[in-house]
């Protein structure tokens, strides 16, 4: 098969520090820094397919957690000749306030995300403060919505979604955080989403802050580094700001304002 074309959409952006990014950044001996922080949802496409994986967080969250949004996400999927209402394929990594924020923008889409990860945040321990601060509870209730109205996929393991597009489940920084692999012309894309926030945590073996499972975050490096050991294999991390100096290629004739957020990761020129 042809591969597709992947695309990053830079939608929201922050200056962070070290010391609240990395989890116990103070034993690894080093002054603390400011690094900057981009937020993204992800485009895999062909001639026969459209998958959004995410959707961003949504204005008044960011608002009140003092991220600057760059663009509406709804509305950098229609300046790339998307129409949200209309997408048929929407893939939640984690249920995280900014890869869920804008789930009723899509409300014919159905919507994928891990089993143990729906399953976790509405139960009885997704209320607790060190898992419920990185989430929103009306979007959680909207998550188990989709799920009664029938349009919500459970996925487990490695789950292929469509010819050349792979799902695959890994705990750490969510309960079932999803990695996407994606095949692309001369090898795969791999779409780690939040499993990797920033290049350094997997060149320097440093965990994010924001974990649920330590040792299962560590499995999800490793897999990583697995999964990129070939030539062809492209690592797209989920928050870090080198995404678009990595990726220089640009879409031409988007609108103004949009042709600066988003980066092509593979696809035809």
């Amino acid at each position: 098969m042809t591969g597709y074309e992947v695309l990053a959409v830079r939608y929201g952006t922050r200056i962070a520090r070290k010391s609240e990014s990395y989890l116990n950044f103070h034993v690894y001996g080093e002054p603390d820094a400011t690094m900057p922080m981009d937020y993204f949802f992800w485009v895999v496409r062909d001639e026969r397919r459209t998958v959004v994986v995410d959707c961003g967080f949504g204005a008044e969250p960011g608002r009140r957690r003092e991220r600057e949004q760059l663009i509406d996400p709804a509305d950098a999927l229609r300046g790339l000749g998307i129409d949200p209402e209309t997408v048929n394929q929407l893939v939640i990594s984690h249920a995280h306030y900014d890869h869920i924020g804008n789930l009723h923008q899509f409300p014919a889409a159905e919507v994928i995300i891990a089993r143990r990860e729906f399953e976790f945040w509405t139960g009885p321990y997704a209320g607790r403060v060190q898992f419920a601060h990185a989430t929103e509870a009306d979007e959680l209730e909207l998550l188990a919505k989709v799920a009664a109205e029938g349009r919500l996929r459970l996925v487990e393991g490695s789950h292929d979604l469509a010819p050349g597009l792979e799902l695959l489940v890994v705990g750490g920084h969510t309960p079932g955080q999803l990695v996407a692999q994606v095949a692309v012309d001369g090898g795969a894309a791999i779409l780690a989403t939040d499993a990797l926030h920033f290049y350094e945590e997997l060149e320097r073996d440093r965990p994010f802050f924001v974990v649920a499972d330590l040792l299962e975050m560590y499995r999800g490096l490793d897999l990583l580094r697995e999964m990129t050991a070939d030539p062809g294999r492209l690592l797209v991390a989920g928050h870090d700001a080198q995404v678009n100096a990595r990726f220089p290629d640009r879409l031409t004739g988007l609108p103004s304002g949009l042709d600066d957020l988003v980066v092509r990761i593979a696809g035809p020129a």
